[in-house]
């Protein structure tokens, strides 16, 4: 279904030497300058050429919102309605993922993949609903292998149309009562961890129902019997541990990898879907860029699952995007002095750093 071909480094050295020669001593710019270096290769490969200038157009961020079962089983300090509260909360423009978005100027989507209740159309959230919620992962599988495809099928689409519309860059957020139970349990079973070395708090949860949550993870975790997926399996792991959210993130990474559209992955719950995406076709680890390192518990052997380095630690834990909403003026940074910082020969500066 997503054919991903690996980033060609064939304009690596020019790219490189460009940013060497800016007026500044090697690596000044830190993670700035791995970022246009990242941003370069994906445009130049995408082109067929170098690119000498980088543009961000048609910035995108799509949250998609899901219910999950397991929520009903106690393990958040929010019931399942609060879902769909937030989806309206969005579709209404309330909602910090709705602030970030306008002050960083993102185009902002909000995606029903499968929360309890819709919300009407007419408020502008997207429907893409594969059902009224998981089914709780504890006792059973969340979902069918068939509403894993179409969940892909359905995302797959959204990413063309963006694409189409003239989006290089696209970032996703989630909404779901339960998801880090979800998150919880795929990253467990991918790293071959216990479930205790993988929940979190999430929202803010008890000492009680942190136990409770962790009990059920584990539960989930056993249930399936898996140690650790081939290629071949990370379908099944999503039907069996996924939410609808986390199914069409999945998605919608590998088709953006496809496009060669650089991603911006956002906290603990985009990263386990990135985790997926990663299995079911190595090469998207290419094209993500990781916004932010989250508060909650496990996003850190995520990140050195990938081997990455975040852009920003501010000790977020809300989920919606927000910290990759927030990524995009250090990404425009990137491209910025990329695109207009002086070479030593142009400023006529002496390079008394490369040519030591």
């Amino acid at each position: 279904m997503f054919e991903i071909a690996p980033l060609s480094t064939s304009f690596s050295a020019l790219i490189t030497n460009k940013i060497n020669n800016k007026t500044k001593p090697l690596g000044a710019l830190g993670k700035l300058e791995s970022l246009a270096v990242t941003l370069a290769e994906i445009y130049s490969d995408n082109a067929g050429a170098w690119q000498q200038t980088l543009e961000i157009t048609q910035p995108n961020l799509i949250v998609f919102a899901a219910d999950h079962g397991i929520a009903a089983h106690g393990v958040s300090i929010a019931p399942s309605e609060v879902t769909q509260q937030m989806v309206m909360n969005f579709a209404n423009g309330g909602a910090a993922i709705n602030v970030f978005t306008r002050q960083c100027h993102w185009q902002l989507t909000v995606v029903d993949a499968g929360i309890l209740v819709p919300v009407a159309e007419s408020l502008g959230v997207l429907n893409q609903r594969l059902g009224a919620g998981t089914q709780a992962i504890h006792l059973q599988d969340a979902m069918t292998t068939a509403e894993v495809i179409k969940g892909f099928e359905l995302a797959k689409s959204l990413v063309a149309e963006k694409h189409q519309q003239g989006c290089n860059l696209i970032a996703f957020g989630e909404m779901g009562i339960g998801n880090t139970s979800s998150a919880s349990a795929l990253m467990a079973v991918i790293l071959n961890l216990s479930a205790a070395d993988a929940v979190g708090r999430g929202t803010g949860i008890s000492d009680n129902v942190f136990k409770h949550k962790i009990k059920l993870v584990q539960q989930a975790v056993d249930r399936i019997k898996v140690s650790q997926p081939t290629p071949n399996e990370p379908i099944t792991l999503l039907a069996q541990l996924g939410g609808f959210e986390i199914v069409q993130i999945c998605g919608a990474m590998l088709a953006a990898a496809e496009l060669k559209i650089p991603i911006v992955v956002d906290g603990f719950i985009c990263s386990a879907a990135a985790m997926v995406a990663k299995l079911i076709n190595t090469h998207v680890s290419d094209y993500l860029i990781f916004s932010h390192a989250s508060g909650e518990q496990g996003h850190a052997a995520m990140l050195d699952w990938f081997d990455a380095e975040p852009l920003l630690d501010l000790d977020l834990r809300l989920g919606e995007g927000t910290g990759a909403a927030l990524s995009l003026p250090l990404i425009m940074a990137a491209c910025g002095f990329y695109n207009d910082m002086a070479s030593f020969e142009s400023a006529q500066v002496d390079d008394v750093v490369t040519n030591q």
